[in-house]
Formats: C-alpha cells, sequence, structure tokens
C-alpha cells in the first residue's frame, strides 16, 4: 500500500469510531506516540503502551461526538484533524477539543504520532 492508501484507511476507520481496529493494523509494535502537554502520558513507547494510554483517555473522559477530518498527506507523513466533544470526568465541565494527529509511515507501518492542539 502507498503512504496515500495507508492514510485513507487509516482515517476511514477512525471516522467509523474503530480506533482499535487502526491502531492494531497499521502501528508498529515500536510506535512512538508524542503529546503537547507534560505528564505520564506525554511520551509514549510500544503498541501496547499506546492501548494503555487509549484506555485511561476513555476512563477519564466521557465521549459526546466528534468529527476527524482528512487525511492530509505529505511525503511519508499525513495529518488528520479531530474535534471532540467531551467531559473530562475530573472537572464535569463539557468541552470542545480540537486537536492535529502527525502521523509518520516507515514500511507500511505508523512508527510515530504527534499530537498538537
Amino acid at each position: 500500500m502507498t503512504i496515500a492508501e495507508i492514510a485513507k484507511d487509516f482515517t476511514e476507520r477512525l471516522k467509523q469510531g474503530d480506533h482499535e481496529g487502526a491502531a492494531a493494523k497499521y502501528n508498529s509494535d515500536d510506535i512512538a506516540s508524542y503529546e503537547a502537554m507534560e505528564g505520564p502520558m506525554a511520551v509514549s513507547h510500544g503498541k501496547e503502551a499506546l492501548r494503555q494510554k487509549s484506555q485511561w483517555w476513555r476512563d477519564n473522559n466521557e465521549f459526546h461526538g466528534g468529527s476527524v477530518d482528512g487525511p492530509y498527506v505529505n511525503g511519508d507523513q499525513f495529518a488528520v484533524y479531530f474535534k471532540l466533544d467531551v467531559t473530562p470526568k475530573a472537572t464535569g465541565e463539557r468541552a470542545t477539543m480540537e486537536e492535529v494527529g502527525l502521523y509518520t509511515v516507515k514500511d507500511g507501518k505508523i512508527t510515530e504520532e504527534r499530537f498538537y492542539y
């Protein structure tokens, strides 16, 4: 598959709500993830660490809906725009979150994801 094909299929899976399926199919075993924040979830390495980070997010936020736009491909990378309607359980204050995920592809797998918000 080309990077454009990988980006399209990955993003379509996200649009359908299949985040786990997208990660299982396309994340490399040693994927690195970088969040634009401080703390224990700022940097994660490996599929299992990303699975745990996703579970932590689901456990700590109530998801009401959102949208996924893209992909926007450039070379070995693609970007996806997320707009999420969530209520963090810690505050109980409903909010709209916007972020861009930048994904790097090598040998048919996503080796790095970086989030900007």
